[in-house]
Order: C-alpha cells, then structure tokens, then sequence
C-alpha cells in the first residue's frame, strides 16, 4: 500500500515520497482553456487548494538545478492524466516564471504584525528570485530596487506612522516590480498564484482592523492583478467570493468560480468514484456507506463530492493504522468561530432553522454571492450565504423568483452536524452555568415535582433541540443542575444495590433522606408517562434504595424523571 500523505501540500514532495495521489493534474489544462486571466476559486477550507496551486507551479515553473541546468519537469507527471493533453499544453511545462504567494501568515492580532507576515512571504518570494541581482539584462537602479524590497525594515525603521505607512505602500506593488523583472529576465509573462487570499481579510474583520487590511489587500491585487503587462495568468484561491467591488475593483477579467458554479467541479475535492477506487486500494470496501454518510454531501455545480482532507484521514486512521470509527477530523481544523458565532447570538427563528437542519430537514434562502466580511452578520441571510461558501452547508435545489435565485440547503453530512452539535453542547452549558438554581434546588429539597419539571422546562425552552433521544446529553444536563444543592453531595452512575443509579444527592446529614433520580427520554410527548414508569420499575428492580440503606443511611426519596424535546415530567416512587 502506498504511504497516505497527510498534511502533504507540496505537489513535489507527493511524488518524491511516493505518496497515494488521486490525479487533479487536468486542472493544469482547464485552467488553460477555461480560466480567465484571473482565476479565482472558492471553496472550503481543507478541500486541496493549496495542493492545487504546488501543482501548478510544478508544472508551469521554469526553473534549474544548482549546477544551471534546465529541470525536466515531465518526471513529476509521468502516468498522470495531464500528460495525455495536447501538444500545445505540454509545450507550456516548465516554461514560466511563477510567484507563489501565500496570505495565511497575517492570522495575527493587529494590522502591523499581519503586514509584516505579509511582507515576509513577499520577501521570501523576492530572495527565491535572488539570480535576478546579477542579471546583466537589469539596470543598476532594477537590481537596486529588487535588493531593497528583498531586505525588511527594522521595526525601529518604521515605529513612526509615516514610515510604517510609507512600508506598507512599497509593498503593496512588489508583485509588480518581480513581476516586471521576471519577464524581462526570462522572456516570458509571469504566472501569479496567490493562496488563502481571504485568510487575511477575515480575521482583521474578527481583530477589528478590516479597513486597514482590506486597502492594503486592494492595493497589492490591483497593482499585480490589473495593472500588471507582465502577466500571463493568475489563480487566486480563498473560501469565500469577497465582493468583486470591495478587493478586485478594476480587474475586468476575473473569472470566478465557487461551490455554486459549474466548471472545475471535480478539481477539488473527491468524487464518488474517486472514493470507491481509494477504498478498495486499502481494502476499505466494506466502509463506502460509512464514509459516504460521514464524509460526502458537497455538491460542487452539480457534481457530487466528498470532504478530502477528512477521507484521506479517515482511511489513514481506519485502513492504515486499525481504529475502528470515523470522526469529526474536519472540525480540528479550525476554531469553527462563525458557528460558534451563529449558536451564541441565535434569535428564536434562527434556534428553530437550526433545530430543523440538525433534525434532518432544510431551508431556503436567498443566494448572494457578492458579500463582504463586513456583511457577514448584517442580515441573517447573508450568515446562511456564508455558512453554504465555506462548506457547513450545502444546496439541495434551487430556484428562481424574478431577479432572485433561492437555495434549499442542508447540512452535508454526519461530521458537519458534529460540529453544529458540539457548539450548542457548548453554549447550553454556558447557559446552565449562567443560570440561578436556588429555585430548582428548593423544588428537589421539597419534593415538588410539578416545580421540577417546570423549571427544567423552561430552560430546555431556551435551548435548540438537538438532542430528542440522546438519553446522555439529558443525564449531563440534568446532573448539572443539581450541583450545588445545600446540604447534599451529587454522585452519578455509582453502585448502589444491583446497579447503578442515574443520580443520587447523598445528604451530609443522615437525618435528611438521600434523593435518587433516575433519567428516561422518549421520542413522542404520549409515551412520557411509559418513560416515568420505566424509571420507577427499573428503580425496584435494580433494588437501588435498599443499596442506600445498606449505606447507612436513615432514609432515601426516589423520581422518574422523563425527557422528550424540550418538555420533562417528574414523578415520585410510589
């Protein structure tokens, strides 16, 4: 079996490690015959689009080994589709100067230490076109230019707003001036890849200086993607269409496409078939429907495809080292902070669309695919636009009313719906733990049921319903409500008689009785009474109150406790 490259993002280093590959390479001609001058891509995180852009570069790069001979680019291809192309696309291999450029350094907390991040991966970019310094075809003030911009300022050069902001504007044209220079240099226009080009714009959105970074981005696109003679084509990649008017103002030839478009469906991500052949290759065959349910969903055009990153660890974890069960392995690739965002801020219309989806259902709503970060929680269509661009959501149908195109959308699979579920467990135990209980704790002392099962009532109101039947999720609930109940220590599942007790207080005092609970849930209102009397005889059967007896204690008060959705009834032991 092949070595499975996890966290492999170097085309190179795939083939030279020997690594299973599924084969993209026939973006390399799409990109040719259907891109524009200026390619953008959208797509969610993880689904192979800086592996893409290494690919590129491998193929279109120009480029000599250390004694100055030309590379032969077709070893890294040989077998691959892309070699069965035409005449006039293999004739482009390793023929181009490229600037490779990646954004995702500017995650950073003020605007200041993103630039210089950025700054930094211009420079590396400059220092790997170093030969371009001695090139006799450059004039002296080209080569001094190129050896400035190569060089980053001291933090003591630029404290000053003025010479900070006079930084900023140097480089926010040096793609151009490597640009300009390579051609010369090469005789050849220049291939421009940018990637995670959003990656700088959302988080300064979240760090509070968009509009400092959004000019900057502006700026360095306009100059490199606009202005640029020394361009022969570019490829942008990103999760998220910013708005054309908000960051490529003036770059007519833009070709964008995203999850929505027909056209390079299969480029990122992995089909079906993809995924039955990779399967099988690791004797996975049994797991298709497994993978499928977890992992699949997307629907790229109208072409269906599967989470990559999440598959190529599922059989890396499954296949190759013998774990038993597929996880939420896209969901530790990010903090997942828009739906956390989502959940903590959800109006009573929105907890409901979001009780339907994770139930299994779907909404419609109206599609907008010029937005901006500063747009993103304007109105609540404009979040579910986000969540469908960047993969926690996914188109069912669609329609068109006048103007107006209406996308049915659901959750794409069972990882996903992990994810929303995690962030609800996460904000109703926030919520519970924000919560005053002496009203809750005084019904238990007193054994008021109908205040028990008022009271929990209301706060499961305030909840979304993801959890109908998960008997658990009720148990953890319901336990943690209960801390806290002066004069009484909580315990849960410990033995007491034949079994194990939902939960018991356990009174300081042996003159005050223990409390048992024990929890039950059914999936429809009429049976909650069938769940009360399931709690009482499982009470008697499993002999729990002659086990707190037997503890030494003077006397022992037991409940059913019976939850379905949002609604609980509480009964005491006959």
């Amino acid at each position: 079996m092949k070595k499975i490259g996890i966290g492999y993002e170097n085309y190179k280093r795939i083939i030279d490690d020997g690594c299973y590959y599924i084969d993209k390479t026939m973006l390399i001609r799409d990109i040719v015959e259907k891109g524009g001058m200026v390619t953008l891509f959208t797509r969610p995180r993880r689904f192979g689009k800086t592996l893409a852009l290494s690919m590129l570069r491998t193929f279109f790069e120009k480029e000599y080994d250390f004694d100055g001979n030309l590379v032969d680019k077709s070893r890294y291809f040989a077998g691959k589709k892309i070699m069965e192309a035409d005449e006039k696309i293999l004739s482009m291999m390793g023929r181009y100067p490229v600037i490779k450029l990646s954004l995702k350094s500017a995650k950073q907390p003020d605007f200041r230490t993103a630039f210089k991040m950025l700054r930094n991966e211009i420079i590396g970019e400059y220092r790997r076109h170093s030969y371009l310094w001695q090139a006799d075809i450059l004039g002296e003030q080209e080569k001094n230019e190129l050896a400035a911009l190569a060089r980053a300022a001291e933090d003591s050069e630029i404290r000053e707003q003025d010479r900070f902001t006079e930084e900023v504007g140097r480089y926010a044209t040096a793609l151009k001036t490597l640009s300009d220079c390579l051609q010369k240099f090469h005789h050849e226009n220049v291939i421009i890849l940018l990637d995670e080009y959003d990656v700088p714009l959302e988080n300064a959105y979240y760090a509070g200086f968009y509009q400092e970074m959004i000019g900057f981005i502006c700026s360095l696109f306009e100059s490199a993607l606009k202005t640029n003679d020394a361009l022969e084509f570019a490829v942008v990649t990103g999760c998220l269409r910013i708005s054309k008017e908000s960051i490529f103002t003036g770059v007519n030839h833009l070709e964008i496409n995203s999850v929505y478009d027909n056209g390079f469906e299969e480029a990122f991500g992995f089909t079906h078939e993809e995924i039955e052949r990779m399967l099988c290759d690791y004797d996975m065959e049994d797991r298709i429907e497994e993978a499928k349910e977890w992992y699949d969903g997307y629907l790229f055009g109208n072409t269906e495809i599967y989470n990559p990153w999440s598959i190529i660890k599922y059989v890396a974890e499954i296949g190759v080292n013998g774990k038993q069960f597929p996880r939420p392995y896209w969901a530790n690739t990010s903090s997942n902070q828009i739906i956390k965002d989502m959940v903590w801020h959800a109006d009573e219309d929105m907890r409901e669309e979001l009780d339907l989806l994770i139930n299994g259902g779907t909404i419609e709503k109206q599609i907008h695919e010029d937005i901006t970060y500063d747009d993103i929680h304007a109105s609540e269509d404009n979040l579910w636009n986000f969540l469908f661009f960047t993969g926690y959501m996914k188109k069912v149908s669609e329609r068109r009313e006048g103007e107006t195109i209406y996308l049915t959308m659901c959750i794409p699979n069972a990882e996903i719906r992990s994810i929303y579920k995690n962030q609800i467990r996460g904000w109703f135990d926030e919520v519970v733990k924000g919560t005053d209980r002496s009203e809750l704790h005084k019904a238990v002392l007193e054994g008021d049921t109908e205040g028990i099962a008022d009271y929990v009532s209301d706060l499961l109101e305030k909840s979304i319903s993801t959890f109908d039947s998960e008997e658990s999720f009720y148990h953890g609930f319901f336990l943690s409500l209960l801390y806290g109940v002066k004069g009484y220590s909580v315990r849960s599942n410990r033995e007491e008689g034949n079994g194990r007790p939902d939960i018991v207080l356990y009174p300081n005092r042996p003159k005050n009785p223990a409390i048992i609970f024990e929890v039950k849930t059914r999936k429809k209102f009429n049976r909650m009474e069938e769940g009360l009397e399931e709690a009482y005889q499982q009470i008697r059967d499993q002999k729990y109150e002659e086990g707190v007896l037997d503890d030494g204690y003077l006397g022992v008060v037991s409940y059913g406790i019976c939850f379905c959705k949002k609604s609980c009834i509480v009964g005491r032991l006959p």
